[in-house]
């Protein structure tokens, strides 16, 4: 198996292997492993030591910022309080100053008591329970050897984590399903608890040990959990559900929350008491020795773990599911359910073969439960696709400023005296409301992406913060309150002789190859600039600048092209960051230059306000910078949305289409930035209608996107659309927000079929158009 290996960030460690219940639905004890009798009950000091070096280990290699580990069992708290002291004690004092500790414990709750939450107090360790619902459907397992039931001690141990002094270490409660119980009774039973989280699972089962089904319905289970989701919707969602949210989550585009449901590579690996490192534990219910993997924390790293085929297996994501499962459209938020649940020893019926590559045994329900909450939220989960440009630019706002502060906080304190200055400052200028919007406006720019995202790589790769991430922050803040006239002393940095203050232009304070520190204030009529490394009263050491007053010695504007009927753009041959485009951007155009490029665009713009007024009207809108290109006619590049590059085109309709065609593919670009419009990207499997190759499913719906617009310029271009939004809409990789997209495109040429259906057969796009739209070479990537 190919592909980087993925660093465990979740260990389950069992502290005791033994139980105080004897739950019949239990998979430790009750399914095919029986492992647990060979175990040691109690883990021991060297297997407690050896799992917290190979922990510090792990996270060393990989640079994880906090590692999970899961106290577990058995009943963990059978360990006692001294050994589970010890556990904390070793985890915490390797991990201190590599990775943050994350610990928590599983447990039925019977233990529970002060002495218990006052240790786990001490070492931060949250509490889940175990709990499926009222006494009825409580007793209907969980009960001890002798039949006793255990809902009155586990009642007692909720209303000790729910009192305040233990209320923050409450991680939730686990029910397990029995379609036999009373789906409100039991929602009911855990809303009235306050619980911080309800985590629904399905009993374990398997096509050789299929779950029970009393009335023989194939979605029995996908009812009552339906049923459970109207009763929480109906009473206000109470308390956060996993299994609902990551059905919503993934309908929204977003990632899975849970193991049991969509792609996500698993990222988890249990050690037992006897220090033998295993496979999710669920596996214990397929076959003896199926979770086992021959590896133990005394002889081997948890990388050896990691390129287990059996840990691979679980991290293909769309790749690792059945040929059935794929073709699923409702895969992207089922991930073709729980690995444990696919298993089968022989081979069965139907596209059912021996081992895992098949279907869940819980597939009816699966799919009927994710379409039953899409149904039910189905204008919630609508799609980014289909809203107003404006929320498209909303929801990039949010994004950049979430980048910037996950920046912050990752530094923690380590990003020098300019990062943490400007930062304190940044806070001062957005109090005021002026300053809040322009601080909006210049985080607006489309380059200020691009900085983020490097230096947010640099950081989560420990390679720290890079000098220049540090000097744009400060000059955004400048920025900022230059644009807002707040009088505020704002230090910087320029380097090359040059300061660039984003949406303003660039201040020259020196030659070439000069660097050197300086102070931004505002003034009446403009800014003030004045360097801090030269002698006062020295030549240069302090500049006023009008941000509209023409190219001088000392300043360089950004370029405004104000040619109607184009909107007032940005031509930005200034920004440090602008050369993020296949071709080369160009350097400092001259004025004259400059206005030549106003009017070509305002003349292409033009044609695109007569032939696509909605989509020239989207565009303007949207649009805010150009960069000028030394080839090319106009392309998205990579960055924030916002921008094009374009190239010297001279002729009207030549640029005009790549405006257009750039357009298409830096909104397509910054919706997938947003929303997930496709699960996987799967392989090259698709052929274009327009073409004889094969593609992956990212550029099928990005070809097929670009052409639907250039479609409504030039109807030649629909051929082969119609056949493509159906690949699109039936192909197993596409989500529920690819499929809204799909029907707004429907929606958007439904005008132009007629023309389309006059030139059927004419695949080649006509004559003149610019060179790279739809060029048959072009990869299109979402990063």
């Amino acid at each position: 198996m190919t592909g980087p290996l993925v660093p465990f960030r979740e260990f389950v460690l069992k502290v005791h292997s033994r139980c105080d219940l004897a739950c019949d639905h239990c998979y430790v004890y009750e399914h095919a492993d029986q492992s647990w009798l060979t175990r040691p009950k109690v883990i021991s000091d060297e297997a407690i030591s050896w799992t917290a070096r190979r922990l510090a280990e792990h996270a060393t290699a990989h640079a994880l910022p906090s590692v999970t580990v899961i106290l577990h069992g058995g009943e963990p708290l059978l360990a006692g309080p001294a050994r589970l002291r010890r556990v904390c004690e070793e985890l915490g004092s390797a991990l201190n100053g590599i990775a943050e500790l994350d610990l928590r414990i599983h447990t039925n709750g019977v233990q529970l008591s002060p002495r218990y939450l006052d240790l786990f107090d001490e070492f931060h360790v949250r509490v889940g329970i175990s709990l499926d619902g009222d006494r009825a459907a409580n007793d209907r397992h969980r009960r001890f050897a002798d039949g006793r039931s255990s809902h009155p001690m586990v009642m007692r141990a909720v209303e000790l984590l729910r009192e305040e002094r233990y209320r923050h270490l409450d991680l939730g409660l686990l029910c397990t399903v029995d379609i036999h119980n009373d789906p409100v009774a039991v929602h009911d039973a855990l809303a009235g608890l306050e619980p911080p989280l309800v985590d629904f699972l399905l009993p374990h089962a398997t096509w050789d040990d299929p779950p029970p089904r009393p009335d023989g319905s194939p979605t029995a289970y996908a009812d009552w959990l339906l049923t459970v989701f109207d009763r929480w919707t109906e009473q206000g969602r109470p308390m956060p559900v996993r299994m609902f949210a990551s059905v919503l989550s993934s309908l929204n585009g977003g990632p899975s929350l849970t193991e049991s449901l969509g792609l996500a590579p698993t990222d988890l690996v249990v050690i037992e008491t006897d220090g033998k490192l295993e496979q999710v534990d669920s596996l214990k219910s397929a076959y003896e020795g199926a979770a086992a993997t021959g590896f133990d924390v005394f002889r081997n790293t948890f990388d050896e773990v990691a390129a287990h085929p059996g840990v691979r297996a679980r991290q293909l994501g769309l790749a690792g599911v059945s040929e059935t499962c794929r073709r699923c459209p409702v895969v992207r938020s089922c991930g073709g359910g729980l690995y444990t649940h696919r298993y089968r020893s022989d081979s069965g019926p139907e596209g059912l073969d021996s081992g895992f590559d098949n279907p869940s045994v819980y597939c009816a329900d699966l799919a009927a439960l994710i379409r039953g909450i899409e149904e039910r939220t189905a204008a919630a989960t609508e799609s980014p696709a289909v809203r107003a440009p404006e929320e498209l630019l909303a929801a990039h706002k949010d994004l950049t400023r979430t980048l910037l502060a996950a920046l912050h906080d990752t530094l923690d304190g380590r990003g020098g005296a300019l990062w943490d200055g400007a930062w304190r400052l940044a806070a001062t200028v957005e109090a005021d409301t002026p300053g809040a919007e322009a601080l909006d406006a210049v985080l607006a720019h489309p380059y200020s992406r691009t900085w983020l995202i490097d230096a947010l790589a640099d950081v989560e790769a420990g390679r720290g913060l890079a000098e220049p991430a540090a000097e744009r922050l400060a000059a955004t803040v400048a920025a900022a309150a230059v644009r807002a006239g707040l009088d505020l002393s704002v230090p910087v940095a320029y380097r090359d002789g040059g300061l660039y203050l984003p949406t303003l232009g660039t201040v020259l304070l020196g030659g070439p190859g000069e660097r050197g520190a300086a102070v931004v204030r505002a003034t009446g009529d403009g800014f003030l600039v004045r360097r801090q490394d030269a002698a006062p009263g020295a030549p240069g050491t302090e500049l006023r600048i009008a941000p509209d007053e023409p190219e001088g010695p000392h300043w360089l504007p950004v370029h405004v092209l104000r040619r109607a009927p184009a909107p007032v753009l940005l031509l930005d041959d200034l920004d440090p960051l602008r050369d993020c485009f296949d071709a080369p951007a160009t350097d400092r155009l001259e004025a004259e230059k400059a206005d030549a490029w106003a009017h070509r665009v305002g003349d292409a713009w033009a044609l695109l306000a007569d032939a696509v007024p909605d989509q020239a009207a989207e565009a303007a809108r949207t649009l805010t910078t150009l960069t000028p290109l030394f080839t090319g006619e106009a392309e998205p590049g990579h960055h924030g949305p916002g921008a094009l590059g374009v190239g010297p085109s001279v002729e009207a309709k030549r640029l005009a289409l790549g405006l257009l065609s750039g357009f298409r593919r830096a909104k397509l670009r910054a919706l997938g930035e947003v929303t997930d419009l496709y699960a996987l990207d799967g392989t090259w499997e698709h052929r274009t209608p327009w073409g004889s190759e094969h593609v992956t499913f990212s550029r099928l719906l990005a070809e097929t996107f670009e052409r639907a617009g250039l479609g409504l310029y030039d109807p030649r271009f629909l051929a082969g659309v119609p056949e493509a939004l159906d690949m699109i809409e039936n192909a197993a990789e596409v989500t529920v927000d690819g499929k809204q997209l799909i029907t707004a495109v429907r929606k958007e040429i439904s005008g132009t079929r007629s023309a389309a259906g006059k030139n059927r057969g004419r695949s080649a796009p006509p004559s003149g158009h610019p060179s790279n739209v739809l060029a048959s070479d072009r990869k299109v990537t979402f990063e």
